[in-house]
């Protein structure tokens, strides 16, 4: 499948507008931009910007997914306006705008609840819209009825051919046909050729002229248990193997340690990996395939679980050895081609150790230069004893910036959650 061109190499920024700033508007979120710029964000996610159903709202400010009107925003966040000038300074320094869509769902009093047909929902036995799942502030919509169809679509191609904006992400893409996807892929096409779409949903049947992009759920989960030493590192090796040989060679996944989900109902991503967060972090730069995510806060190393349907806004914007850490990070992941995601990406190659419960050692590289990863994914000190053959050499250590050279035969202990990540051209 063909990709934006601007994707392959991308880094994604997921925006949460309510919690960025004590503000919680376009406006203030705008002067963020230019500081996830220089870190090296190439996309930023808004999380869903449309009005918010009043009724059945959880908590004092309700769910960004219970939308009310798909083609207005949050006046909370301010005008429509003030949303343009955003997406055209982000524009502006090189960076895409993508919007949260929310296609399963609506408000429980929503503008096409009370506009459209009653074909337009699925009802109950006594002619209300019925609730998906445990969602009781909002209402599901009747995709065996196509104009549901024609009705998302128009209002997907509103804020592409009105607003300007560069993709998609869909939310719980697979509760709504895949046949639909396919649909709105070739329409959006037909008037944005770069339009990006990214799933939050997983499986190979996704990429069948859907969408550009599915998330890493398994592999997340993967990465998850083994930093809480619930299982070891050949089940991540795994996980990334099954990433090359069950998807098409033209896939691409988001890799996270966090997002809105994880971190609201989870836990902070400290929380979550404890000592294993940087080591993994790095890791999610530079695994095939890759298309790496910063959630809201992750840049400043903020350690907190945002509450979910009130305000609970980030305190301070201070850079720190994080923010450095992902600076780096981005720096790296732009200049090697061989980090590339999908089909343009470098070769993924194990090199292999004496100890493969703990040890994950792998070099991605092509023509243009390599990354070499060394780490311990383990709570232990581990005694490592392995060749790296062709690969030694002279090389620069990414975090630190310093000369490191690879010796064709390494041993020596490496401490529990270390790694070492290194570049050459």
């Amino acid at each position: 499948m063909q990709h934006a061109v601007w994707s392959y190499d991308a880094v994604v920024y997921e925006m949460n507008i309510r919690q960025l700033t004590k503000a919680g508007t376009f406006s203030a979120a705008m002067r963020h931009l230019q500081h996830l710029c220089d870190m090296g964000v190439d996309v930023v996610w808004l999380m869903p910007i449309y009005p918010i159903g009043k009724v059945e709202r959880k908590g004092s400010l309700g769910s960004y997914y219970s939308i009310s009107d798909y083609c207005d925003v949050n006046p909370e966040f301010g005008s429509m306006a003030d949303f343009d000038a955003f997406v055209k300074e982000a524009h502006r320094l090189g960076m895409k705008v993508i919007l949260d869509w929310v296609a399963n769902h609506t408000a429980r009093d929503a503008k096409w609840l009370k506009d459209k047909p009653v074909s337009w929902y699925e009802r109950d036995e006594n002619g209300a819209a019925k609730v998906p799942w445990d969602w009781s502030d909002t209402a599901k919509l009747n995709y065996a009825e196509k104009e549901v169809w024609c009705g998302q679509i128009e209002a997907m191609k509103f804020w592409v051919t009105k607003h300007n904006v560069d993709g998609f992400r869909c939310d719980m893409a697979m509760l709504v046909p895949l046949e639909f996807w396919q649909e709105a892929r070739r329409e959006l096409k037909s008037v944005k050729k770069n339009i990006f779409m990214l799933a939050e949903a997983e499986g190979k049947e996704f990429f069948s002229d859907a969408f550009d992009a599915c998330y890493g759920w398994e592999l997340h989960h993967a990465m998850v248990d083994v930093a809480q030493g619930k299982s070891r590192v050949w089940e991540l090796r795994n996980k990334i193997h099954s990433l090359l040989s069950d998807y098409p060679q033209s896939s691409m996944h988001l890799t996270f340690t966090s997002n809105h989900d994880e971190n609201s109902w989870s836990g902070s991503e400290q929380s979550r990996f404890g000592e294993a967060l940087e080591a993994m972090t790095a890791l999610t730069f530079v695994l095939p395939k890759s298309l790496p995510l910063i959630y809201t806060g992750q840049e400043y190393g903020y350690d907190h679980s945002f509450a979910f349907f009130d305000k609970d806004a980030m305190p301070s914007f201070e850079p720190n050895k994080t923010t450095e850490l992902y600076r780096r990070l981005c720096e790296m992941k732009h200049s090697f081609t061989a980090l590339r995601s999908a089909d343009l990406g470098g070769s993924y190659v194990e090199i292999n150790n004496n100890a493969p419960d703990c040890l994950l050692t792998f070099v991605r590289e092509d023509q243009h230069g390599r990354v070499v990863y060394i780490a311990n994914l383990s709570p232990y000190k581990v005694f490592a004893d392995f060749h790296t053959g062709i690969y030694a050499g002279e090389y620069t250590d990414v975090v630190t910036g310093e000369k490191a050279t690879l010796y064709e035969h390494t041993w020596g202990d490496i401490e529990p959650w270390s790694y070492r990540l290194l570049a050459q051209k």
